[in-house]
């Protein structure tokens, strides 16, 4: 849009009835069918770094997922136990990003981040010297408090510094962090793990950490844009009405249900890999490279495609899709190893789908003056979730005595339904996100 289109004005001229409404949002699908501008240097610095610390967060959550049927056996535990272990991590995440929601807005973004960035770096390197279960429990817990919360910055400076019309292009990028953790992290994590112990990993994703943490506090301007409207806000105060705010309870209802299907699937991914589909331990890094690198070639185009063709248009088609794959995959035996890389490819792919467009659709709810606390709130309704979501997939499958897992169909079902739910959820925040959002007191 230009100036006029996005003064105050002509919001308010524009939004006094539904057919105003209508008007914006048919002005809003012809602004996206315009050429996007090329972003600056600095926009993709922040893109490359955001990415870059998504990828190390992502990686400390994703690693033990290929860990899993090396920890089953290496700490003597079942898969209830292996879930709990999962689980620590989200709820630890959930409650902290709820405590820090109302302090959220009140500092400077860059600041925030780098403080719970050095929380998360210490709490994995615990996880990478931890002797025991119980240890490596505690230090699960450590890293959750810290690096629960740093996505939510994340998506609050995305949304601080770029419009809703090229979102979908950020998210598409940043996302690419998810299949870099696949094609660089996961692969070397395992090969680590396999010459010299399961702790080698975290110790590599520390490293890297320190040195994107030095980057982000040498060349990341602050952000502060949002702090006059924070003055004079109790934190506690703020907390409680943004938790409970209608507009924002649309997208918390949302993330909770959308956090589902991934921490279901992905924590006992490598278990049912090796013991189930036949997949050797040694073949496993094969599996997570490729698949890894078909998401990374996925990501920017998807975001693209969701800018084109609208974020909700963009979330059902991969959701359809993304369910019949599940429900196809989950239901597998012993399968050729090319079959398992087809399959996991595909079903990464509609993830990433789904992923862009719902991060770029959630991240135009709140007001600028909300969006540290919202992005915390949402981040913490989406670990919670998925914490339970783990714990729950633990009690629905059976490892035997062999090693093999089962009701693994069972719990794609589950996710099946999850998914579609929130395709009406969706629906709602779509609708919602054309009535521009009014900041809490």
């Amino acid at each position: 849009m230009n100036s006029i289109g996005k003064s105050p004005a002509f919001l308010g001229l524009y939004s006094q009835s539904p057919k105003g409404i209508t008007n914006i949002a048919r002005m809003t699908t012809k602004a996206t069918k315009i050429p996007a501008a090329p972003f600056s240097r600095y926009q993709m610095f922040v893109i490359g770094i955001l990415a870059f610390l998504q990828f190390t967060i992502v990686l400390d959550f994703m690693i033990l997922s290929p860990l899993g049927a090396i920890l089953l056996q290496e700490l003597h535990v079942g898969t209830s136990q292996f879930g709990l272990v999962v689980s620590a991590y989200a709820f630890s995440a959930g409650l902290s990003g709820i405590l820090a929601a109302g302090f959220a807005d009140r500092f400077d973004r860059k600041r925030l981040v780098l403080f719970f960035y050095t929380g998360f770096i210490l709490g994995t390197v615990l996880c990478g010297i931890a002797p025991t279960y119980h240890f490596l429990m505690g230090a699960r817990i450590i890293t959750g408090i810290f690096g629960g919360v740093i996505s939510s910055i994340s998506f609050a400076i995305i949304a601080d510094l770029f419009p809703m019309q090229t979102r979908g292009r950020v998210m598409g990028y940043v996302q690419t962090a998810f299949a870099a953790s696949q094609v660089m992290g996961l692969p070397i994590g395992l090969f680590l793990a396999n010459h010299w112990g399961w702790h080698a990993p975290f110790l590599l994703i520390a490293s890297i950490a320190t040195l994107v943490g030095i980057l982000i506090a040498l060349r990341l301007k602050p952000l502060t844009a949002h702090l006059a409207a924070a003055h004079g806000r109790h934190p506690v105060k703020h907390l409680w009405k943004t938790a409970t705010n209608r507009r924002y309870l649309v997208g918390f209802s949302a993330t909770i249900l959308l956090a589902t299907g991934g921490f279901m699937l992905m924590p006992f991914g490598s278990a049912f890999s090796v013991h189930t589909l036949g997949v050797p331990l040694d073949k496993l890094p094969m599996v997570y490279m490729i698949t890894g690198l078909v998401s990374m070639m996925a990501g920017p185009m998807l975001g693209r495609l969701s800018d084109s063709i609208g974020k909700y248009k963009m979330f059902t088609i991969s959701t359809l899709f993304c369910s019949a794959i599940v429900l196809w995959y989950t239901g597998f035996g012993l399968t050729p190893l090319w079959l398992v890389i087809l399959a996991n490819a595909l079903l990464f792919i509609t993830i990433s789908g789904r992923m862009v467009s719902a991060m770029a659709l959630t991240s135009a709810i709140p007001a600028p003056a909300d969006r540290g606390a919202y992005m915390s709130v949402n981040s913490s309704m989406q670990q919670m979730a998925g914490g339970v979501a783990a714990w729950v997939a633990g009690l629905i499958i059976v490892q035997t005595s062999t090693g093999k897992i089962e009701h693994y169909n069972r719990l794609g079902w589950v996710v099946v339904v999850a998914m579609l739910l929130t395709l009406v959820l969706m629906y709602n925040v779509n609708r919602m996100i054309r009535r521009p959002a009014v900041a809490t007191a």
